[in-house]
């Protein structure tokens, strides 16, 4: 269904290998199908014990959705409404479901640049998901940096970090190494990337129903990624990060003259100030839901957001202007409201219309 998507049986495993090297493997609506298809063809398949994903370019797993495509459809129609952009965020959304419940051990290959909709793809769920870093992963849910929220589950798989730290993740948009996902557990297993060619081998070699623990034996005697900055800096991250407001935790990272504190303001200075605001809100209630709930707000929040055009301006100032000035509306944080937040959470449709009601 997409050239971007190559897929095969081999040694009892599906292997899924993502193919857009030049846009960094970012998801296109074909994409989306062609994972879909491949994965519910192989959920009751007995000749698959195992599935793979991994990418053909070293640099980036998953880059995340494809923001141009948002941006030329969203404002091919008033209030950034269209039919592509609403298949689009179901079936993304419905395909991160799928992953995350997958009956089967899905082992994500999460090498390079992981970011977005990339780790929509890749956070399976505790039964069967086996997510692996390296030496040159760079880890990030930067959503806010483009007038968007934490989404592809994040409202969950964010708010159900330990302590703070997704809000920090959340909050900042900051990207992070291999240490800080083993740290944050958003993954399982360190490769360093010396040994990067022999993991490929163990898995080429290893039967589909050995493999899981197969990578459990071979991390294991990889090496540890060590101590990241997350750990090193995790008092200073709940202390700021555990305050009750976005304007609270700034007013705290602003009394702060250490440096992460500081690079920390500096990003969220940066963000759209309505969608910092809506962020908090998310993490704080997905932190009561379980994923197919934070999927169907998830799902809400986007239809309100584009709606609203605050991802639109992001992706032009970032993407297609590169001005890096966007125009965020609100502009100041002083000027978000509780009714601004809340209305993103207003439910464009009655429940048992809702387009992920059958999650």
């Amino acid at each position: 269904m997409s050239e971007h998507v190559i897929t095969q049986v081999a040694n009892g495993a599906g292997i899924i290998t993502l193919d857009r090297p030049k846009a960094l493997n970012s998801l296109s609506l074909d994409m989306v199908r062609a994972l879909t298809a491949a994965l519910l063809a192989w959920r009751d398949d007995s000749a698959v014990a195992a599935v793979v994903i991994r990418s053909s370019s070293e640099k980036a797993f998953c880059a995340g959705g494809d923001i141009r495509f948002f941006h030329e459809v969203g404002n091919a129609t008033p209030q950034g409404g269209s039919a592509l952009l609403e298949d689009f965020f179901t079936e993304e959304y419905a395909l991160n479901h799928l992953i995350h419940y997958y009956p089967k051990p899905y082992i994500a290959l999460m090498d390079g640049v992981v970011m977005g909709g990339g780790m929509g793809i890749s956070q399976g769920g505790p039964g069967c998901g086996v997510r692996i870093v390296t030496d040159r992963t760079k880890m990030a849910m930067p959503e806010v940096n483009i007038g968007l929220f934490p989404d592809v589950g994040g409202s969950h798989f964010l708010s159900h970090a330990p302590g703070s730290l997704g809000r920090y993740l959340g909050l900042t948009g900051l990207t992070v190494g291999a240490a800080d996902a083993l740290y944050v557990g958003l993954a399982d297993y360190y490769v360093p990337e010396a040994r990067w060619s022999a993991l490929g081998e163990l898995l080429q070699a290893t039967p589909g129903a050995g493999l899981r623990d197969a990578i459990a034996a071979f991390a294991g005697a990889a090496g540890s990624a060590g101590a990241g900055v997350l750990e090193t800096e995790r008092a200073a991250i709940e202390r700021h990060f555990a305050l009750d407001s976005v304007a609270a935790i700034m007013a705290s990272l602003a009394g702060d003259e250490g440096a992460f504190a500081q690079k920390a303001l500096k990003a969220m200075q940066s963000r759209s100030p309505l969608m910092m605001c809506v962020t908090l809100e998310l993490l704080n209630r997905g932190a009561q839901m379980d994923v197919a709930d934070c999927l169907r707000m998830e799902r809400n929040l986007v239809r309100r957001n584009f709606e609203h055009g605050e991802v639109l301006e992001g992706v032009r100032a970032l993407v297609i202007d590169k001005d890096n000035a966007p125009k965020w509306s609100p502009a100041t944080l002083e000027d978000v409201t509780q009714e601004m937040v809340d209305a993103f959470f207003a439910p464009p449709w009655p429940a048992h219309a809702h387009p992920l009601r059958h999650l």
